[in-house]
């Protein structure tokens, strides 16, 4: 069984920036609203290019924005780092 999953921070995104509503950063990324809401609730992961366009509304990265979980326990990349 594939327990792949992509989570997402546009919901708190869209608070922290000035409370942009949904149809806003649809206007932004170039579709509909109901595309924003079916990727916010986690129904629909959005391509590679649409991913960046939603980047871009918030200035930030991709990695910032949306979460790959592939059912493996996930290590902090800092947590791999010897002490000095």
């Amino acid at each position: 069984m594939n327990n792949d999953h992509i989570s997402n921070q546009i919901r708190r995104l869209r608070f922290d920036h000035g409370e942009m509503t949904q149809q806003t950063l649809a206007d932004k990324a170039g579709v509909t609203r109901q595309t924003i809401i079916a990727i916010e609730a986690g129904k629909y992961s959005p391509s590679l290019p649409l991913a960046f366009r939603i980047a871009r509304a918030f200035h930030t990265s991709v990695e910032n924005v949306f979460q790959y979980h592939d059912g493996e326990v996930q290590v902090p990349s800092d947590a791999a780092k010897p002490a000095p």
